[in-house]
């Protein structure tokens, strides 16, 4: 994955606001011999040992429709939503650009339920030209009992639909989104800040640290604009404001940098704000011909900002239009560090494999470890139909750098722990890599001309590795293959290729290679919390197959 630019304004210390900064974790056992070659983690994130995200949404509520949903845990234990474009919470009511609703259960037992509140005019109004714009809800949040919800204008029409957000402004309830009201004018204009996430701090916002509300924006769009009647957004911006005056513009103030004791300077000039987390990565930059969708896709989007109290850090959800891009901080000025990018491939997209827009974590949907966190995000693209309410897993395991301890065996460590970690699982069927069997095959297509495929795990500690069993899937001229392999393993965060490399059968490296059939790759003796086979996927289409990866340190 090219990394591009990303940089935070502030590093990892206690805010003026007494928001305590997490410590970094040191890094992993290095003692071993330096390998020749060194290859750039695909995540900037030290924090977390293992992520996983399941490959479609598995709970919803099934009468549900729309898309967004931005969400806040009232006092009341109550989940408020809102959704754009649908019929809400309940298909039996008519159609509206926007709606808000009121959610009971949780996806764990798959307990989600809801009804639908207020709508269109009794939410909030269009700014512009009706003709041109709808409402869209951005962010949500409660404090003190009091629901805010923040709306943009954005483009509807056919030339450039969804390609530009030029205004918004924040909606007050103080009856739990039965009626709503705004401000005589847009609170935010001339496109900056116009679309607004509120930091969610749990339940009527019971974790903040202090008396403000605090929200995050985009310029110009709330994702980039494919049409580029804007410029795409690559900067996500931080603001605050007490929570008696969040109604009132003026009382609003920007993150303007840190002073040189690392503390953040607030601004009420928007002017003189700085942003938080800057990234100009570019995404599917270089598709294959015969695949004609959307490129070369800027990566920061509408989504959410949650903390997740228990491992104390701040999570925030960005998406493309094939990607997930979730980055995490231990304060929420930074600095930002992308810890996750999942890759679900190109169109088609089917219910076993889809990714979704505006992805969010409501902070209700956090386990009490802090590990476990449910994804909301919907998507009407690509055959998926997952246009409502609906949520997927996301769980993590932090870093623990302690040395590696297992001793020789023939035990398969793909089934000791292993978290499969791959590029992209064309057809959602990741479970292939350790399930044992070898007649079942997945493979990596994503639409790309990729210079790099990789099938492999992470663990949530340091392992000791000397072999590798690699089973291949199907096999032609269009991929397949790798068209050089290797065996990489993590340590300290970066990738490595491991020395003294052997495989048995030979593997030919072209639409030669056997499908189906059992590579074995043995190597010097390495520890690490990571390992792949990886390389340069071969055919005209440009991907890899797999069907099994054993591990070993025999």
């Amino acid at each position: 994955m090219g990394k591009g630019r990303i940089a935070a304004s502030a590093l990892a210390f206690a805010c003026a606001a007494g928001l305590l900064a997490g410590c970094h974790p040191t890094e992993g056992e290095t003692a071993m011999k330096k390998v020749p070659e060194t290859v750039e983690s695909e995540t900037n994130s030290t924090f977390f040992s293992t992520v996983h995200i399941e490959d479609k949404n598995t709970v919803s509520i099934p009468l549900s429709d729309g898309d967004l949903w931005p969400s806040a845990w009232a006092e009341d234990d109550f989940l408020y939503v809102a959704n754009g474009d649908g019929k809400g919470l309940d298909t039996a009511d008519p159609w509206q650009d926007i709606r808000v609703g009121r959610v009971r259960g949780n996806p764990w037992d798959n307990s989600l339920s809801g009804v639908n509140l207020a709508f269109a005019d009794g939410v909030a109004k269009v700014w512009n030209n009706p003709d041109e714009y709808n409402r869209k809800p951005t962010g949500m949040v409660c404090v003190d009992g009091v629901l805010y919800l923040a709306v943009q204008d954005l483009r509807k029409s056919s030339i450039g639909i969804f390609d530009d957000a030029p205004t918004a402004s924040i909606y007050k309830s103080t009856d739990k989104g039965v009626t709503w009201t705004g401000t005589g004018e847009p609170m935010f204009d001339d496109y900056r800040f116009t679309t607004v996430m509120f930091l969610d701090y749990g339940k009527n916002s019971e974790n903040c640290p202090d008396e403000y509300v605090y929200a995050y924006g985009l310029d110009y769009n709330w994702r980039d604009s494919f049409t580029n009647r804007v410029i795409d957004p690559v900067d996500l911006y931080l603001a605050r404001v007490h929570k008696d005056h969040v109604m009132d513009r003026s009382r609003w103030e920007f993150f303007a940098g840190t002073d040189d004791g690392g503390q953040p300077l607030w601004d009420a000039d928007i002017s003189r704000r700085q942003p938080v987390l800057h990234d100009e990565r570019k995404v599917y930059t270089n598709v294959n011909p015969a695949y004609s969708g959307v490129s070369s896709m800027t990566v920061l989007s509408q989504g959410s900002i949650v903390y997740n109290r228990p491992l104390d850090r701040y999570i925030y959800t960005s998406w493309t239009e094939y990607t997930f891009e979730f980055y995490e901080s231990p304060t929420p000025y930074g600095p930002w560090k992308l810890f996750l990018q999942k890759d679900f491939g190109g169109y088609p997209w089917t219910s076993d494999k889809h990714g979704g827009y505006a992805c969010t974590i409501p902070s209700k949907f956090i386990s009490e470890d802090g590990r476990e966190m449910w994804v909301l995000s919907a998507t009407f693209n690509g055959g998926a139909q997952q246009y409502r309410f609906t949520a997927r897993k996301l769980t993590v395991e932090p870093y623990d750098p302690e040395g590696a301890s297992n001793a020789r065996s023939e035990n398969n460590l793909a089934l000791d722990g292993a978290v499969p970690y791959t590029r992209c699982n064309r057809y959602g069927k990741g479970a292939v890599l350790n399930d044992g069997d070898k007649t079942s095959a997945e493979d990596s297509w994503t639409g790309e001309n990729k210079d790099e495929d990789y099938w492999g795990y992470t663990y949530p500690d340091y392992r000791n590795f000397n072999a590798v069993e690699y089973t291949t899937g199907n096999i032609d001229v269009q991929g397949g293959y790798f068209e050089d392999l290797r065996v990489q393993v993590r340590r300290g965060f970066e990738w490595v290729d491991v020395e003294g490399l052997t495989v048995s059968p030979d593997y030919s490296f072209d639409e030669n290679v056997k499908p189906f059939t059992t590579y074995t790759l043995t190597f010097d003796e390495i520890d690490g919390d990571g390992i792949r086979v990886a390389g340069a996927p071969g055919g005209t289409l440009s991907y890899t197959g797999i069907s099994e990866l054993a591990v070993y340190y025999r």
